[in-house]
């Protein structure tokens, strides 16, 4: 049984990935500190697995504590980095904290991989490191033009370190994966988006407007030269993008790799506005929201959507969610929220 080190397992995506790791396979460790994360997330994967999740509750800025994990776990195979801030519009207001974090933690990994040999690396990356495009669908040969929030400049920036790092080690293959936009929820409901202040992504500030922590919302924009006015998105089941983490390892594992770091995009390969988005939502549902319509925001991309064939091809991954099926997950989640006493002391969280 392989062992892979989830950093930021206690996070969204992280605790999605545990759960697809462990049902194909894989012995699975944690490091998140939950300055931006729940610790009783990984009870929620535990009741879906049936598997204890070892979390270590380190600092990975920290290289000191980040490489006392490793040595304690001599025998990890592959390392999946989620860990790092992600909100576009706080990295806007607070960059420093967004460079020192997200590039700090991802050198002292590396620093560790480096002198462990730990043979596989796979790198949460993101679509806004092709900042607004030229044209879509983006490729992922497609240029990384101007990121438009720092944010995206840390992902950009992470990429080309993990690429000089690959060229200058043998020893690692890496692959940086390109998330579209994840949301929706565990179809059993026990995890989920969970911010833990003021949601930045659509599909929580929807759930929770839905159910009554939110009065209501802004849609940031209707001037944007596209269909609707409002900016296109693409739409990924936070399943469907954890099971791509999983085929990168195994892809890895099989030693299918023609370089020492490949990129794939991970997105649904549908552009979606955020109106449309708020339809599928009340469609599927049955609530109607309480929305306005407000000025454009800062760092935001006007349209992109994927590409996903190479995905599809050499990874022989396919989303299976529908855009109804991320919306009706994502409900069910904010609906159990409000019951699960292992998310008690986050019950009473409540937005003006």
């Amino acid at each position: 049984m392989k062992k892979i080190l989830v950093t930021g397992g206690s996070g969204y995506i992280g605790s999605h990935t545990l759960v697809d790791l462990i049902e194909n396979g894989f012995e699975v460790i944690s490091a998140d500190n939950n300055s931006r994360s729940t610790p009783s997330m990984l009870l929620g994967v535990e009741k879906i697995t049936g598997k204890k999740i070892k979390n270590y509750k380190v600092d990975l800025c920290n290289y000191d504590e980040t490489r006392a994990i490793f040595e304690e776990n001599i025998d990890i195979t592959g390392v999946i980095h989620f860990a790092a801030f992600k909100a576009v519009g706080e990295s806007v207001e607070k960059p420093m904290l967004y460079f020192q974090n997200n590039l700090s933690s991802l050198i002292n990994v590396l620093r560790c991989i480096e002198e462990f040999k730990t043979p596989y690396f796979v790198f949460s990356s993101s679509c806004t490191v092709y900042g607004n495009p030229d044209a879509i669908p983006v490729t992922e040969v497609t240029p990384r033009k101007n990121a438009e929030s720092p944010y995206g400049l840390t992902k950009q920036m992470g990429e080309q370190m993990i690429e000089a790092f690959a060229a200058a080690n043998s020893s690692t293959n890496s692959i940086l994966l390109r998330y579209f936009n994840p949301a929706g929820a565990h179809p059993t409901g026990l995890i989920g988006e969970l911010p833990i202040d003021k949601p930045q992504n659509l599909t929580p500030i929807l759930t929770q407007s839905a159910i009554g922590k939110m009065s209501g919302f802004t849609v940031f924009g209707d001037d944007y030269d596209t269909r609707d006015g409002s900016c296109i998105r693409d739409f990924i089941h936070v399943c469907d993008l954890a099971n791509a983490h999983t085929k990168a390892i195994q892809f890895l594992l099989a030693k299918k790799n023609n370089s020492s770091c490949e990129v794939f995009n991970l997105g649904s390969g549908n552009g979606v506005s955020v109106l449309e988005a708020i339809k599928s939502f009340e469609d599927s549902t049955g609530i109607k929201l309480n929305y306005k319509i407000g000025g454009r925001r800062p760092g935001d991309v006007i349209a992109i959507y994927a590409n996903n064939e190479k995905a599809r091809d050499i990874l022989e991954w396919t989303p299976k969610f529908s855009l109804d099926e991320i919306m009706t997950s994502a409900w069910k989640w904010e609906q159990l929220l409000e019951k699960m006493p292992v998310h008690l002391e986050l019950r009473t969280f409540k937005l003006n």
